[in-house]
């Protein structure tokens, strides 16, 4: 019996569609450089899990329905170099439920036995690639409205790399 293929997940906040338009307007005509992040792709990472199991995409999402928090506001007003070389949008400031929502998320994948990264959480929407010097420049501020949160699963394809959504929740109205 073949065994199914591992499949490489995460947790993210999608970026809408009219802010990540917005986003790659102001990225392309900054001159950004490097290999841009397509329009579609552009997310905040709030868990990478690597490779998983196919099987373990239900107890994922189980636990991901557990989490309880708000739902926030987003400002994405920094631009720097991260890693080697990634370009990202940052906030200047990380609104506490979004912290909360990576604390939720991190102690219930602990718990699921899901090994993960030890560098402390950096907010980040990756803009792009093998950037090797930006421009001095400061971004507009970017207001992104959060309301759900998802588990992605990110494919290689001939036409490059693809995030499927494979399920997502929404985070409570502020005060219930």
């Amino acid at each position: 019996m073949p065994t199914e293929r591992p499949l490489r997940l995460f947790f993210a906040l999608a970026c809408p569609s009219d802010l990540a338009e917005a986003v790659c307007d102001w990225r392309d005509s900054q001159e950004v450089g490097g290999r841009p992040v397509a329009q579609a792709n552009l997310h905040l990472t709030l868990a990478f899990l690597g490779n998983q199991p196919a099987d373990s995409v239900e107890g994922l999402k189980q636990l991901a329905a557990k989490v309880r928090v708000d739902a926030f506001a987003l400002r994405l007003d920094q631009l720097r170099t991260i890693g080697k070389d990634f370009a990202c949008l940052m906030p200047s400031q990380s609104p506490s439920p979004l912290n909360q929502l990576v604390e939720q998320l991190h102690a219930g994948l602990s718990t699921h036995g899901v090994m993960l990264d030890a560098r402390p959480f950096l907010p980040h929407v990756t803009l792009s690639r093998q950037v090797h010097a930006l421009p001095d420049i400061q971004p507009p501020a970017f207001h992104w409205p959060v309301r759900r949160f998802g588990l992605y699963c990110s494919e290689n394809t001939s036409s490059g790399v693809h995030y499927s959504e494979l399920a997502s929740w929404p985070l409570a109205a502020p005060g219930r």
